[in-house]
């Protein structure tokens, strides 16, 4: 079974850019909707946004559309998440997901 691995968390100021990726590991990127979701202590995962299957189709939550963005680049068996504009409520561990498989999430502060 494919596996997936986030990277590229880090600690950043508020307005700064990040960019996530979840990288397949194992085989090849699923030929699957990929979604992503974050955590903030003390708070219920929440969905962030995805991407479809063929990538033709990225969509995100209201809590962030407009400075998130995601993307898909299946020749490097990766997902993106480009964050932009971050505030100090993005913080948390992002995950990403297909469908009952998730990573093992990467770590992101935001500091205002």
């Amino acid at each position: 079974q494919v596996q997936l691995v986030e990277s590229g968390g880090g600690l950043v100021q508020s307005g700064d850019s990040l960019r996530l990726s979840c990288t397949a590991s194992g085989g090849a990127l699923p030929d699957r909707d990929i979604d992503w979701f974050r955590q903030a202590p003390g708070k219920e995962r929440e969905f962030v946004g995805g991407v479809t299957k063929r990538g033709n189709e990225q969509y995100t939550s209201a809590a962030v559309v407009g400075r998130f963005r995601v993307s898909r680049d299946d020749a490097k068996n990766t997902v993106y998440l480009q964050m932009d504009r971050l505030e100090p409520g993005d913080s948390g561990i992002y995950y990403c997901r297909y469908e009952t498989t998730w990573g093992q999430g990467t770590q992101v502060t935001v500091a205002s």
